[in-house]
């Protein structure tokens, strides 16, 4: 009877280790499932096109739409983005675009040209303050300037509990982790 024992205890042993050198060694193609790149190309020359970090707006993508092109939130943001109807309206303005149409923003294509532009526009505004861009694309740029400028959040990662805004500190908090997964499994 111990003998029965002790072989089904070194048969899990070396099964559990067989299967954490497996997941070792395959660690960048499995991981890649939670944090997959979905239009991969039109991000990358989106991406490229606006000087901003792709990591970025997988991670974005991945915070507010769990990539689904036709996502739409109750507030009427669309698409992988979400972008909201006023400020799609406003980029498609900056570029002379005069037949836009809101419901364009469930193409990817135009969702992420407009957000990677977007993003480039508040990296700008905010000297490529990371946290602050996105906090800036989630509550506006309006809102995020009024804190900074009261000193309500110094902008920093580590002082996120300092926004007066709930859902705004966890998605910028959700955001950071997915960028830096995003940069771990890819770079």
């Amino acid at each position: 009877m111990r003998v029965k024992a002790k072989n089904h205890v070194s048969i899990l042993l070396w099964s559990a280790i067989l299967l954490f050198f497996v997941a070792v060694l395959t660690f960048p193609q499995w991981i890649t499932i939670f944090y997959p790149q979905p239009h991969q190309e039109t991000v990358l020359t989106a991406a490229s096109e606006s000087q901003i970090d792709p990591w970025l707006v997988f991670a974005i993508m991945r915070a507010e739409s769990k990539y689904q092109t036709g996502a739409q939130s109750s507030a009427g943001a669309k698409g992988l983005m979400q972008i909201m109807p006023e400020t799609a309206a406003w980029i498609a303005s900056k570029h002379n675009i005069t037949d836009f149409d809101i419901e364009q923003l469930h193409d990817p294509e135009t969702n992420i040209q407009f957000a990677c532009w977007y993003l480039a526009d508040l990296e700008q505004e905010f000297n490529g303050e990371t946290p602050v861009v996105i906090a800036a694309y989630n509550a506006g740029r309006g809102t995020v300037n009024k804190w900074l400028e009261q000193d309500v959040w110094d902008g920093s990662s580590k002082n996120l509990d300092q926004m007066p805004f709930n859902e705004t500190r966890e998605y910028v908090a959700n955001v950071l982790k997915n960028y830096e997964a995003y940069q771990a499994i890819y770079e």
